[in-house]
């Protein structure tokens, strides 16, 4: 599933090509994703310019004057650039046109993706109740320090928490918590301010160094231009289990997490 680098890898590719651009409506082959896509899209659309293209958590925002397009990529969506010409395939459920000729087309196999018209800004139900983006100046370790106290609840299920704070999906919470040292096991609210701050700046890092790498390409994800995104070789924990650990060499352990898969080292991570 596409996580936070991922959708801003998508949303610094495309916005240079969408902001400011006037829409001449859309084409819907595909009526019902996870939800329903607004019947009326392309009246929506039509002559309407997009003003700003955003990013909440894993939501892409595009901004007009009358309202807000939210897109989610679901497990196994994507969007790319391409002339409206250019024949559609049996995934390519929705093209947003452009005036100059080319659409934003979503692909979603899987049909676990979104597209949703919004007029309630932050209030949208799917918005509301986020929590702080992981790089934005009101995210520390702080906040994960006050949010975990008497919280039982695993540290790596605490970070995917999307009320903890958005976007920290499987790949990125498994790869921060193996540099932070920290046993993804250990309940939530028996972690320490002082390694929670250490957190923090870790979890930053993570999820800068795979913006910069592009994103995590595992099997579905690919970058709007078509490309691969190379955090992959980056990986030290995750999608390693049974391999040696790189600081000491013990074997790297798998076990499953509120349902996820979880790769950590059982000799350096306490």
């Amino acid at each position: 599933m596409p996580e936070l680098p991922e959708v801003e890898v998508t949303r610094l590719a495309l916005a240079p090509h969408l902001e400011g651009q006037t829409l001449t409506g859309a084409v819907v082959r595909q009526k019902k994703l996870r939800q329903w896509v607004p019947p009326d899209l392309d009246s929506r659309l039509r002559g309407r310019v997009l003003n700003r293209l955003d990013r909440r958590g894993k939501y892409l925002l595009a901004d007009f004057v009358h309202g807000q397009l939210l897109l989610h990529l679901g497990m196994s969506g994507s969007l790319r650039l391409l002339p409206q010409d250019m024949a559609a395939t049996v995934h390519d459920h929705v093209d947003i046109l452009l005036g100059d000729g080319r659409c934003l087309r979503f692909r979603d196999p899987r049909r676990f993706g979104l597209i949703l018209w919004n007029t309630e800004g932050a209030a949208h139900p799917l918005l509301r109740d986020l929590g702080p983006e992981p790089l934005a100046e009101n995210f520390s370790g702080q906040v994960l320090y006050r949010r975990s106290r008497g919280r039982q609840q695993a540290v790596k299920s605490f970070l995917m928490d999307s009320h903890t704070v958005v976007g920290v999906g499987n790949i990125y919470a498994t790869e921060s918590l193996f540099r932070a040292g920290i046993d993804p096991r250990r309940a939530a609210g028996r972690i320490s301010a002082a390694r929670y701050d250490d957190l923090a700046m870790v979890i930053r890092t993570v999820l800068r160094e795979a913006i910069a790498q592009g994103g995590t390409t595992l099997r579905d994800f690919f970058q709007p231009d078509g490309g691969n995104g190379y955090f992959r070789l980056s990986l030290q924990a995750y999608g390693r289990e049974g391999e040696p650990c790189i600081r000491c060499g013990g074997t790297l352990r798998g076990q499953r997490l509120g349902g996820r898969a979880t790769v950590f080292c059982p000799y350096c991570q306490h």
